[in-house]
């Protein structure tokens, strides 16, 4: 695609990024076909071609209006569209670019401002979310039932003491904690069992994703640094590995030395702690020798639908590993037809666009119970809130699932 950008960023690092994006595309059409909201509205705009287009014109210099910003707030980040695309157009990052240069040029009402700038403070504040999610659970028989369903019980369980000579760090992140504490205490566990303590770094907190996507970009920048400074020492004590339990949250770990390239104090620590990013099922099937004869002898034969979060399947380019991990601990997978499409959650989109959420979501569940099965498996802690918030069977970070056939001792 012949580009000419604007004076205003053509001589910048996002500028030659988004060049460089522009010119791969050739305008094919294929990533339509596999775009969740084109397929919901039919509307060119809301396809990722059509906002290449709305992009490309915006960084020409073209005026921009709250149309450009509608389109691309509808954008649910999910990548569908670049697994589908031919020529390798890395959508994601040029719809990040387009959105800080959209957010600076198209001053949103006071309303819409003040509303993302609560999503952000609030759950981004590991004690005020905690509270607010420990005050929902009380009380939760006074809640819609469409907002008590986004509270899942708070289990747990022990997490182990660190005692192995192989260590690995965990991310707590910024809404996981509350919400789904069982998840990284029933990883903690498995990798207890096969070796490898999971070790918390206290300072470490949200990943950024969340900051990043709602284009507040310099604070998402904040807290990449913050947690790169605070997992560094560890890293020099010998810690092989950074362990991050929600899909989305992995992804935005593979890029911290992409996002942080252009900051002379931290490319270098970025770039090696976006190489020890790993989804825990890069841990585990490397280690199923040592891992396997762990389980009860028992095989759970209960049925499994998986959904695979975006971030997993088009973001982390992991599709079918999970599913190979529940096949070998004998579950039965049940088929889910349109398995690549989204469930509407991604980040705060099931906030900031609730219609289309919601209709994501009732398409995504019609998939996954189509098989009727016993369970609903995820690898994201957004995904989990969404789906489990639509139906009544259990749903569960397929982690849980691995850790509850382990045999005790």
């Amino acid at each position: 695609m012949d580009t000419r950008l604007a004076d205003f960023i053509r001589d910048t690092p996002q500028g030659r990024e988004a060049e460089s994006i522009l010119r791969k595309c050739v305008h094919c059409g294929f990533c339509t076909a596999t775009c969740p909201t084109y397929q919901l509205l039919g509307d060119e705009l809301d396809g990722p071609r059509g906002r290449i287009y709305l992009m490309k014109q915006m960084l020409e210099g073209e005026p921009v209006t709250a149309k450009t910003q509608l389109h691309l707030d509808r954008c649910l980040t999910c990548r569908s569209c670049e697994t589908t695309c031919p020529s390798g157009v890395r959508y994601g990052r040029l719809v990040e670019i387009g959105r800080e240069v959209v957010e600076s040029r198209v001053p949103r009402p006071a309303s819409q401002r003040a509303r993302r700038w609560l999503l952000r403070k609030s759950l981004l504040s590991r004690p005020l979310f905690g509270l607010a999610a420990a005050t929902g659970r009380l009380a939760r028989p006074l809640l819609p039932s469409s907002l008590a369903a986004k509270l899942p019980e708070a289990r747990r369980g022990a997490w182990p003491e660190a005692r192995h000579g192989r260590r690995m760090l965990v991310l707590d992140g910024c809404v996981q904690p509350s919400l789904a504490p069982s998840v990284d205490a029933a990883t903690a566990r498995v990798l207890d069992r096969i070796g490898i303590s999971l070790v918390r770094a206290p300072a470490s907190g949200c990943c950024g994703a969340l900051s990043l996507h709602l284009a507040a970009v310099d604070e998402a920048r904040r807290l990449m640094r913050a947690n790169v400074d605070a997992w560094w020492p560890e890293i020099e004590r010998g810690a092989e590995a950074i362990v991050v339990t929600a899909s989305a949250c992995g992804l935005q770990l593979r890029e911290y030395g992409e996002l942080l390239r252009d900051e002379p104090a931290y490319a270098e620590r970025a770039a090696r702690i976006a190489a020890l990013a790993r989804d825990p099922v890069e841990i585990v099937l490397p280690e199923w020798d040592r891992l396997s004869p762990l389980l009860a002898a028992d095989r759970d034969a209960r049925r499994v639908a998986f959904h695979a979060p975006c971030t997993l399947l088009h973001g982390l380019k992991l599709a079918g590993r999970v599913e190979e991990a529940l096949r070998a601990l004998g579950f039965e997978l049940t088929p889910v037809a349109d398995a690549h499409l989204c469930c509407g959650s991604a980040g705060t989109y099931a906030i900031l666009q609730p219609e289309l959420s919601q209709r994501l979501r009732a398409n995504k569940l019609a998939a996954l119970e189509g098989g009727s099965p016993d369970v609903i498996a995820t690898a994201n802690i957004g995904c989990l809130v969404q789906l489990a918030s639509g139906t009544r069977r259990p749903v569960r970070h397929w982690i849980e699932l691995l850790e509850a056939r382990l045999r005790r001792g």
